[in-house]
């Protein structure tokens, strides 16, 4: 019988050797990651939740390779707007077809505060193909009000991956934080090290701020649609 405490999860194996594809320190990967330090390369196992962590930061990795080492490292990137189906009236549609498009994932961005935790698995279910949206890195749903009337309960929102430091303060952005992800307006704060986080639904919802450093991963809003796929 193999002694766990002599093994190294494969799993593990490969999430350092995407790591070193990155070209930043092993201590800034963890940090974006949210694990301790050589918490990935003690002779252990690995936990769902540094799984989960992983994959909420980089959803461009495959989740086969990860898991299994079968395919590809990184998901096939495919734009294919331009066969994108419409409807009678003109309107772009959303396609079905696994492989093509941009990876929607059955993940929720708050439009609330309520905390949702991000061990949650973000494995995606479906590609996207949406003309006009082809600079969107990946698709997520909305949960809850605050961001009504422009952004409604239900609608899946295009994400495009940014930094802080690429915010455009009074423009709407997708946040990891520690503890949960939102959908908020993003402005200045009197405190350099914080943010904004700012409604448009200001009659039922209030402002919060919180810290830059709770921040692990931040995305543009590049807009909404309605779900029916």
């Amino acid at each position: 019988m193999q002694d766990k405490s002599q093994y190294i999860s494969p799993i593990k194996q490969r999430i350092l050797s995407f790591a070193s594809t990155l070209g930043i320190s092993k201590r800034d990967f963890y940090s974006t990651i949210g694990v301790s330090r050589g918490t990935l390369e003690s002779r252990t196992g690995i936990t769902e939740d540094i799984i989960s962590r992983f994959i909420a930061v980089y959803p461009e990795v495959s989740v086969e390779w990860l898991m299994k080492g079968s395919g590809a490292m990184l998901l096939p990137d495919s734009e294919g707007a331009a066969d994108t189906p419409r409807d009678g009236d003109g309107v772009a549609v959303l396609s079905g077809m696994r492989g093509a498009g941009k990876p929607y994932y059955d993940v929720d961005f708050l439009g609330g505060f309520e905390e949702i935790f991000n061990s949650q698995v973000s494995v995606p279910v479906d590609s996207i193909i949406i003309q006009g949206f082809e600079r969107a890195d990946l698709w997520c749903n909305v949960t809850g009000h605050s961001m009504e009337p422009k952004i409604s309960h239900g609608d899946i929102i295009a994400l495009r991956q940014c930094t802080v430091d690429d915010v455009q303060y009074g423009e709407i952005y997708a946040v990891v934080l520690d503890t949960i992800r939102t959908i908020k307006i993003l402005r200045r704060s009197a405190d350099p090290d914080k943010l904004r986080f700012i409604p448009i639904n200001t009659r039922d919802y209030d402002e919060h701020e919180y810290p830059k450093s709770r921040i692990i991963r931040i995305f543009e809003v590049i807009g909404s649609v309605s779900k029916f796929f």
